[in-house]
Formats: C-alpha cells, sequence, structure tokens
C-alpha cells in the first residue's frame, strides 16, 4: 500500500503558474484524508501560496499535506497551525555571484535576452535561479510557443555546463532553465522526503506530465519510484480519483 502521493505542479495539478481549481483542490483534500501528499516543483513558496495552499479547501488536512519549493531544497508543512519552513539549502554569496555572471553571460551569448520581457528573465529563488526565456509573468499561450521541443533551452544548457561545474542545470516548464547545486533533481526530492517522513520510497506513488528522458520528472523514474505519466491536469484528476478509491 502507498503511504505517500507525490506530484509534479504545472502541467500536472494545475497549467503553468494557475491556480489549481476547484475540483482538484477537492481531490486533493480528500487524498490528504487517506494518505501523506507531497508536490514537488521548481517554483518558490510565494508562489505555492498562490497557486497551490491557499486554494486547498477548508476539509483538507493540511498536517498531511507537504510542499517542496525548488526542486526539494526547500521543505514546508503545516505545524501549530501554520505553513512552517523545515529547511532551506540557501546558495552562498560566492555561489550566487557565480551563477548569475555565467548565467547572464550565455544569456547574451545564446541571444536570449528579450527587450520587453514579461517581467524578470532571472530569478533568485534562494538555494535557485531561474531563467525564465519569457519573463516571469509571461501569458502560457505565448511560452508554449517559444521552445516546444526545449531546443533552445538545449543550446543554453549547453553553453551553461562548462561555465558552472559543480551546478545542475535542468530544463523546466515551457519556457525556463532551473539552476541548483549538482545532483539536486526530483529524485533528490524524493530522497529529501523519504528522511522527513521516514516512508520508504517503496511506498511512495509520483505523478507527473514530464516523465520520459530529458523531462524533469524523469529522473523519479530513474531512481526506481513508482511513477504514472500524466497527459494533463485533466488526467491527474482521474488518477487521483483512482487512487483515492484504491486507498479507501
Amino acid at each position: 500500500m502507498k503511504k505517500l502521493i507525490a506530484f509534479d505542479m504545472d502541467g500536472t495539478l494545475a497549467e503553468s503558474k494557475q491556480r489549481i481549481d476547484d475540483e482538484m483542490g477537492a481531490l486533493l483534500a480528500r487524498l490528504t484524508r487517506l494518505t501523506t501528499v507531497a508536490v514537488i516543483s521548481g517554483g518558490d513558496w510565494p508562489q505555492f501560496e498562490k497557486q497551490l495552499v491557499g486554494a486547498l479547501p477548508a476539509d483538507a488536512v493540511r498536517e498531511n499535506f507537504m510542499v517542496m519549493p525548488t526542486t526539494g531544497t526547500k521543505l514546508f508543512r503545516f505545524e501549530n497551525d501554520a505553513w512552517t519552513r523545515v529547511y532551506a539549502e540557501l546558495f552562498s554569496d560566492t555561489e550566487r555571484a557565480r551563477i548569475l555572471d555565467s548565467l547572464n553571460k550565455a544569456v547574451d551569448e545564446a541571444g536570449m535576452r528579450v527587450a520587453e520581457p514579461y517581467g524578470e528573465q532571472i530569478e533568485d529563488r534562494g538555494s535557485q535561479i531561474t531563467f525564465s526565456a519569457l519573463g516571469q509573468q509571461a501569458p502560457l499561450a505565448v511560452k508554449d510557443k517559444w521552445d516546444p521541443d526545449a531546443a533552445k533551452r538545449q543550446a543554453l544548457k549547453a553553453l551553461l555546463h562548462p561555465m558552472l561545474p559543480g551546478f545542475a542545470i535542468n530544463i523546466g516548464g515551457s519556457s525556463s532553465v532551473d539552476i541548483t547545486r549538482e545532483g539536486v533533481d526530483k529524485a533528490y526530492a524524493i530522497g529529501k522526503l523519504a528522511d522527513a517522513t521516514g516512508i520508504d520510497r517503496g511506498a511512495m506513488l509520483f505523478l507527473g506530465d514530464a516523465i520520459f528522458p530529458g523531462g524533469n520528472d524523469y529522473p523519479v523514474k530513474a531512481a526506481g519510484i513508482d511513477t504514472v505519466r500524466v497527459r494533463d491536469v485533466e488526467e491527474t484528476k482521474r488518477v487521483i480519483e483512482a487512487v483515492c478509491a484504491w486507498l479507501g
């Protein structure tokens, strides 16, 4: 029997940077009454508050809900009637400066500087620095058309690799690149979940829309965790219904 169900966020629980809808909120609440639930995403805590945590219905068992911003380098739990940060593996000032300098150089070399982006292109999330090619607030329809095969971001990643030994460079979402310390991916986050909960990895199930070689959910499958690849948010809902019926 599975004791923890983990999810990717964008493309799995909600559209990119969009708030979960009422049906998804109700399904997640139902799941929290049956087991432990975790969500792993490259976004930072403010995005989780806006997109997910603030949309949970009143009957959700928040004590059974865990959120892992910035690909698991942060963990938040609901304790003493408040969301509490359990840990945050933040960059040092030296690491941060090195990443930002390298990223700015690579963006210019790749010709990805946008004259009028939808918000900032580069966001420092403390334990992760994210490059959003069109800006942090770019409309989903615009982002989806920009790099559908990830070729542009693969080119940027290739430029960054020799500049940033010791760091991980991962393609995320539909127009972004995330930079963390080496070894940080969603499999790393699963390991942190196992440490925090004491739940064996064999008792976990992970759902994501990018469980394919090169996808940012794939490391979970490669690490031997049971996974379900979903096409979109609607399919996630149907899988949650099936999991609730199975657990119930």
